[in-house]
């Protein structure tokens, strides 16, 4: 049912992983490594043709400096911040809530309430995008960072939901049946029993969450136009010119614009690795 661990199998296999693994890891980066080397080249290397050899000079602190003091970059980012982080806290609150109902209340309707909840997440991006936009033009949300927050919310919770109630339905019912012969109320259960339960669950589904919203690009491109509300994703495109695009600059932003999801997961791994294996083992 498992696989067998690489210990354990033939020394020719062993080798062969070991091969394999490095020459996997090396494709696997070798785009990023590409993209920093592009953000560290000057203009003329990419109008005369130069894009995979080693720079003619290097010119990472004038690309960089452009990025960050001669163009909007900081305020992309700073629409970048303002959309996930709401959208982060308002899936959790959210999630937490319905993930706890449907993971611990057994009505009749349960099962259909989850499928609600779920069968979002199998619908094609492509087909919600005239509706949603008209909805939010109709709203009088379109370009604005509060109609992005509630469609990531409302779209997000979804998974989340999943992802909660999973977890929710692992712990031990008997905690609750005992605050329940206690007499504590139903929220302060949820409160003061479960919700500390989950903080693990919290941490890696914030840190899921998080990368998701900020490295979107298609709602943000649907949704939003121009510098006052659009994230770093859909804002990395701005360096490009009438007929060409500013590749160097390109590449200098897309270096910046993924430094906080890999900052922010190297800061939660601890609590994201515990997440994802909390009730792997009994």
């Amino acid at each position: 049912m498992f696989p067998t661990p690489i210990e354990k199998t033939s020394r020719s296999w062993q080798l062969t992983y070991q091969t394999l693994l490095p020459m996997s890891l090396v494709l696997w980066l070798l785009p990023l490594v590409a993209v920093a080397v592009f953000s560290i080249k000057p203009d003329a290397d990419f109008v005369q043709g130069n894009y995979w050899s080693l720079p003619s000079t290097f010119n990472a602190v004038e690309n960089y400096g452009k990025v960050f003091f001669a163009s909007d970059m900081p305020r992309y980012l700073l629409n970048s911040v303002f959309i996930t982080v709401p959208t982060v806290i308002g899936c959790v609150i959210l999630s937490s809530m319905t993930g706890f109902a449907l993971g611990v209340y057994k009505f009749r309707s349960n099962l259909w309430v989850f499928f609600m909840f779920v069968a979002g997440n199998f619908v094609p991006f492509q087909i919600l995008m005239v509706p949603v936009r008209d909805l939010t033009l109709d709203l009088g949300l379109y370009n604005t960072k509060t109609g992005l927050v509630l469609f990531h919310i409302a779209f997000q919770t979804g998974f989340c939901t999943l992802f909660m109630r999973n977890f929710i339905r692992a712990l031990p019912y008997e905690l609750i049946e005992a605050a329940r012969v206690e007499g504590i109320a139903e929220w302060r259960i949820f409160w003061y029993v479960v919700l500390p339960l989950m903080k693990p669950a919290i941490a890696a589904m914030s840190v899921l969450i998080f990368t998701f919203i900020w490295n979107d690009f298609f709602w943000a491109v649907v949704l939003t136009q121009g510098a006052e509300s659009q994230p770093v994703t859909a804002g990395i495109t701005s360096f490009n010119a009438q007929y060409r695009a500013a590749y160097h600059l390109m590449s200098a932003g897309s270096i910046v614009a993924a430094l906080p999801p890999v900052a922010m997961f190297f800061l939660m791994q601890r609590h994201f690795i515990a997440g994802l294996t909390l009730g792997a083992v009994k």
